[in-house]
């Protein structure tokens, strides 16, 4: 079980911009693929973003699509989460996520998640 960590939430108004980034904690990715996904209290986790690790395959969910960019530093163990123009809808914990076996797929297939990082956007 290794733990990833999420960093790089905080509080801008709408319109700004964050950049979220996940590291893995003592090792290397090992899974296929690499995900975020972002939660509301009372809801389920919701898809965001995914990207194969060793490949440029990505998704993004259509809600983000034109703002939003996943991409991932493999030589530095790294994944990132670049968010523009951001809109109080946004407003999430936000997660990344690794699957040893899939690309896209639901939360519950992922094998290793961080802890959340809070991003909160203003009107």
């Amino acid at each position: 079980q290794v733990p990833l960590v999420e960093s790089g939430g905080g509080l801008v108004q709408a319109g700004g911009s964050l950049r979220l980034s996940c590291a893995a904690s003592g090792r290397t990715f090992s899974g296929v693929g690499m995900a975020w996904f972002r939660q509301l209290p009372g809801q389920e986790r919701e898809l965001v973003a995914a990207i194969r690790w060793s490949g440029e395959e990505s998704y993004l969910a259509d809600s983000v699509k034109g703002r939003f960019t996943i991409s991932r530093d493999i030589a530095k163990n790294l994944g990132f989460l670049q968010m523009n123009s951001l809109k109080p809808e946004d407003t999430a914990i936000y997660y990344c996520a690794s699957s040893s076996r899939y690309f896209i797929a639901r939360a519950s297939k992922f094998d290793y998640w961080g802890q959340g990082t809070q991003v909160t956007v203003s009107s």
